[in-house]
């Protein structure tokens, strides 16, 4: 059985779609609207969110329907039978996707120039650094680096607070009642211009399909997903009005503002908050577009990805890198589409004349385009280009709307857009509208390059879809040791593990764990196949599937003292799978091996975890545990485990109480507590022995004694670990190259666990004292 562990929450969603739009567009469209228009830039910006926001309500009512990862694309693929109708929706996205990235990071390429780049470097082509950042940001992806969702908030934290800096100087320079007047005094422009900026303003809301190309990996997609799209949309258009009135108070003439154009803010910034406001607007300007087009870049290799799967792309858009774990091609040709889109349109096309003399004029009698160099590209025909290939397949959601309500009358929609077909038709009607408006020669290429890439796929033929190249000769058997089970009261042990091999070892031992309770426990053993978000994961279902079953077919091999089931996860945050899994499995104790790598994820399950979490390390045959090592202790973990330790020894192994007294670091522990704890183990030795350090006299003895070794684990990472290490580390590395098995307990933590992390190493330094140990805070580290 393989699962697919969802990871975003709310928040991050919300983080998401707000941290996309506040991109390019609004640091450089806001300079260019006031320019044009004045205080009408408002009612253009708010007709470009009221477009979105209903194409918006298509993608939420099919995010709840298809909670999975591809946007307009797997809409399009599950409500459509017409697959060259359905490739076209794909190939706009991604030309859209890529489109709209060339388009931040060009944008960004003025920012440089303009604010950063000193004269004397002016000579570099315009576009360098956008190729530059499109190349870097392509390898980052296809390496797998990934964001996780506390920095994802931070990142949008951070973008909005540089909006309301803006916005908050605009206000303090001007005064607030002179601000809402002079605003209210500037309106300008008329029906067509307002429209016409719309159409531009457009690509700074299409940042609500991010969050619903990350349907898969959001938790409740029904509820989250439409809440997330509105507050985000909602949240960002209140921000891009505020950006407007800004913009319309400030003291620079409108002519230069019409004249620098999408660097027009810095300027402005300048103007309201001196040279430090200025740098901190760049350099929130210039972040805010890395970081939308690297969520861009995400969104275009899934598309790509998923059509390679189904056969509408080369196939190897779907292989994923058996080192980085991305779908690299994908990511790749996205890449490569970017780097085009800018060394084309920026770097040998310019509006002003690039360095290849290429010209061609269309006839005065072409409508729209009459006298038009069709060579003569830059910022506006790019931004066209991009808006109209998001534009198309928008309106096609809409219409695949109409259809699947039609088509499936029945199927469980978990939000459903109010007022269809009316609805969705207004939602064609206003995208129609405002591709009207789109610059021309954008327009053109832009279906110039949809009909090449149309007519190669026609001549191509496609490929078979990934689910026709498989198919399932023989069922096999569930094993009747993983049979379901109900869950009752018995003793549960949960036990992950990265690598099948192990897992006979580690349910052996879970098993022996359980039984020790005598209820009859169940051994629930789960992989957890880690993916970065660049990889879709469909893309790894089958080799998750096969490491499952590679497990059951392990541990049938074996001898499990106990009834057992596995289970496949897939999953963006192991930690995060291992947690969730315990929760819902009621589970009473987790059992995974002690980290050689990715210390963040045993760290994340030991601060997380519901239960106890046993670490395990050096294990080859468990299922005759006769003696047990454990040190004197005094920590909170060192007795949660003393329970553990009693049961074992009344089931007849040997208990061996070891009081290190350390020469160096550290001090001798009062065993008594121990003792007391241990009253009902028949067999209970105390050894006292010195060493160097608590972790070699522990090492050291538990090798001439035989047998295992447990230890509670430090209750001092967050403050003193990454300076001088802790026991547990120390003891593992000592206990591999002597043999030793370890097994290192973290009980759980519950409310008081973060207290406790910082006041009982204050707690060991004064019980030290008392004891008129020298070197009693040096220990504070040290949990036996």
């Amino acid at each position: 059985m393989v699962e697919h562990t969802r990871t975003l929450g709310f928040k991050i969603a919300f983080a998401i779609g707000l941290g996309t739009m506040i991109a390019a567009g609004i640091f450089s469209l806001s300079g260019t609207a006031v320019a044009a228009i004045g205080s009408s830039a408002v009612i253009a910006f708010v007709i470009a969110a009221i477009v979105a926001g209903i194409t918006a309500a298509s993608y939420s009512e099919f995010a709840s329907i298809y909670s999975e990862n591809g946007g307009g694309y797997l809409f399009s693929s599950r409500t459509f039978e017409h697959d060259k109708l359905v490739y076209a929706i794909g190939a706009m996205l991604f030309l859209g996707y890529t489109g709209t990235t060339a388009f931040y990071l060009a944008t960004m390429d003025e920012w440089v120039f303009e604010f950063i780049l000193p004269e004397a470097w002016h000579f570099l082509p315009h576009g360098t650094t956008g190729v530059l950042a499109a190349i870097l940001l392509g390898t980052l992806n296809a390496r797998g680096t990934e964001e996780s969702g506390t920095f994802q908030l931070l990142v949008t934290g951070a973008k909005v607070a540089v909006l309301l800096a803006f916005i908050g100087g605009a206000f303090s320079y001007a005064g607030p009642t002179a601000a809402v007047g002079e605003f209210t005094g500037a309106f300008g422009g008329g029906p067509v211009d307002i429209v016409t900026i719309a159409a531009l303003a457009f690509i700074t809301f299409f940042g609500f399909s991010a969050i619903a190309a990350s349907a898969g990996e959001i938790i409740e997609p029904r509820k989250t997903v439409p809440r997330a799209i509105a507050a985000s949309m909602i949240t960002v258009t209140v921000l891009y009005a505020l950006v407007i009135v800004a913009m319309v108070n400030s003291p620079i003439p409108a002519e230069v503002i019409a004249e620098q154009g999408e660097t027009a803010m810095g300027s402005v910034a300048a103007a309201f908050l001196g040279p430090i406001g200025q740098s901190l607007i760049v350099a929130g300007a210039i972040f805010s577009m890395v970081s939308a087009s690297n969520a861009s870049i995400l969104a275009a290799s899934g598309i790509g990805s998923l059509m390679g799967r189904q056969g509408q792309a080369p196939r190897p858009f779907s292989r994923i890198h058996p080192k980085f774990s991305t779908p690299f091609w994908s990511v790749m040709a996205a890449t490569g589409t970017i780097v085009a889109l800018i060394v084309v349109f920026i770097g040998l096309f310019p509006h002003d004349g690039g360095p290849i003399p290429l010209s061609l004029n269309l006839p005065a009698a072409v409508p729209l385009l009459g006298g038009t160099d069709l060579f003569e590209l830059g910022l506006e025909p790019l931004t066209g280009f991009a808006t109209l290939n998001l534009l198309v397949p928008l309106s096609i959601v809409n219409v695949a709307l109409i259809y699947s309500r039609r088509r499936f009358p029945d199927v469980e929609r978990g939000f459903r857009v109010p007022g269809v077909p009316v609805v969705p038709i207004l939602g064609i009607l206003a995208n129609l509208a405002l591709i009207t408006n789109l610059p021309p020669k954008g327009v053109v290429w832009g279906v110039l390059l949809i009909v090449a890439t149309l007519v190669a796929y026609l001549l191509w033929g496609g490929a078979p879809d990934v689910e026709e190249l498989f198919q399932e000769v023989v069922e096999p058997e569930p094993p009747s040791a993983t049979a379901a089970v109900e869950n009752g009261d018995r003793y549960r042990v949960l036990v992950s593990v990265a690598r099948p091999e192990r897992a006979p070892t580690y349910a052996k031992l879970a098993a022996l764990v359980g039984n020790t309770r005598g209820e009859d426990p169940i051994v629930h053993v789960l992989n957890v196949t880690e993916i970065p978000e660049q990889t879709p994961y469909e893309a790894v279902s089958d080799a998750a599937e096969g490491r499952a079953r590679r497990i059951e077919e392990l541990l049938d091999d074996a001898e499990i003292d106990a009834e057992y089931t596995v289970e496949g996860h897939i999953c963006q945050d192991v930690g995060f799978d291992i947690v969730q899994t315990a929760r819902d499995e009621g589970a009473d104790q987790i059992l995974m091996g002690y980290p050689e790598e990715h210390t963040q994820i045993a760290e994340h399950v030991e601060y997380k975890a519901p239960c106890g979490v046993l670490f395990v390390s050096g294990f080859t045959d468990p299922t005759d545990v006769e003696i047990v090592n454990i040190g004197a202790g005094g920590g909170p973990h060192h007795k949660a485990v003393l329970p553990l330790i009693e049961r074992l020894g009344e089931n007849g192994a040997d208990i061996n109480v070891i009081n290190v007294d350390p020469e160096g670091a550290g001090r001798a522990e009062a065993p008594e507590t121990t003792l007391a704890a241990l009253s009902g183990a028949p067999e209970v030795r105390v050894q006292n022995v010195s060493a160097a350090t608590v972790a070699e006299g522990l090492v050291a003895t538990a090798k001439d004694n035989g047998g295992i070794l447990v230890i509670g684990a430090t209750r001092t990472r967050r403050l003193r670990r990454w300076v001088f290490g802790s026991t547990p580390d120390r003891v593992i590395s000592l206990a591999d190259g002597a043999g030793v098995p370890v097994i290192v307990y973290a009980g759980p933590r519950g409310v008081q666990g973060p207290f406790e992390d910082y006041v009982y190493p204050i707690y060991r330094y004064f019980t030290g004292s008392r004891r008129g140990r020298s070197n009693a805070g040096s220990s504070a580290e040290a949990e036996q």
